[in-house]
């Protein structure tokens, strides 16, 4: 998690410096409000990163999948509540169902599943922040802000693993340095695009669009890993699949309605989109 927090800024940094980028740093200095949502979406970042990391080494890979489950279902009630996005039937059908897979994982697990509950949390949070970061502060420089608050912690503690004899970098072969740093490219380039979408997409359409990501640990913990998917686990995840499939029914419904309705582009607006 440190290498890959220190790998990011720098990542950030040089793309900063070759497409010159630097004049919206002192309007955010004086946008408090800005920089404490900022610093927030950084400590819930970070806190998300080092659950799902302890949760995947400690072959909870299911139940992290199960984590992004919940997290569309989470977002789309932040919508809802924080921004007073307005959800279909369907939608709320799908919200529904959502909940109550979560009530028959609990009850299958012996447990609320924390893993699952606290990467769905932290990241929908994370996802309410940057919609409401100022309109001047785009992608790049938002992850830039971010990796920048808990850079300083985590190069702290690599320095301390080094100290120790318990570092990593340059100590395992020249290839396993390069593993660590693309860390950093791996990690910054879906967040830019992330808090891009933010900007750009109803929270309700995007709690929808990251039901790709679990989809992908599921199958990996499943078929890759060997975790054990008992039927009453099985069902759970069927719920949450029954969910995804209104959300999606409803979207292109809902989308293919608002096409038709689209007037044909007259000679006027026909040339100011030319």
């Amino acid at each position: 998690m440190a290498h890959r927090v220190v790998w990011s800024l720098v990542f950030v940094l040089v793309v900063l410096t070759v497409r010159r980028r630097w004049e919206w740093v002192q309007p955010l200095l004086a946008d408090r409000a800005t920089m404490v949502r900022l610093s927030l979406a950084a400590v819930l970042i970070a806190a998300n990163w080092a659950l799902y990391i302890w949760g995947v080494n400690n072959e909870h890979v299911v139940e992290t999948s199960l984590g992004y489950f919940v997290n569309p279902v989470v977002t789309v009630l932040l919508g809802v509540l924080v921004l007073h996005e307005r959800l279909r039937r369907l939608q709320w059908a799908a919200v529904a169902v959502g909940a109550a897979a979560v009530v028959v994982l609990t009850v299958e697990y012996g447990r609320p599943p924390w893993i699952a509950l606290g990467l769905a949390g932290s990241f929908a949070t994370y996802g309410l922040l940057k919609k409401q970061v100022g309109p001047y502060v785009g992608a790049l420089e938002s992850l830039t802000v971010e990796t920048a608050v808990i850079a300083l912690p985590a190069l702290g503690f690599l320095v301390a693993l080094e100290l120790r004899g318990d570092g990593q970098l340059g100590h395992s072969g020249v290839g396993h340095g390069l593993l660590l740093a693309s860390a950093g490219v791996v990690t910054a380039v879906p967040l830019i695009f992330f808090a891009a979408a933010a900007r750009r997409v109803p929270l309700s359409i995007l709690g929808l669009l990251q039901y790709l990501t679990p989809v992908l640990q599921f199958l990996l913990g499943v078929l890759l890993y060997q975790e054990p998917m008992p039927a009453s686990r099985l069902a759970g995840f069927t719920l949450i699949w029954a969910a995804l499939a209104l959300l999606t029914f409803d979207s292109l419904r809902h989308r293919r309605r608002s096409t038709r309705r689209e007037p044909e582009p007259g000679p006027e607006s026909v040339e100011i989109l030319a």
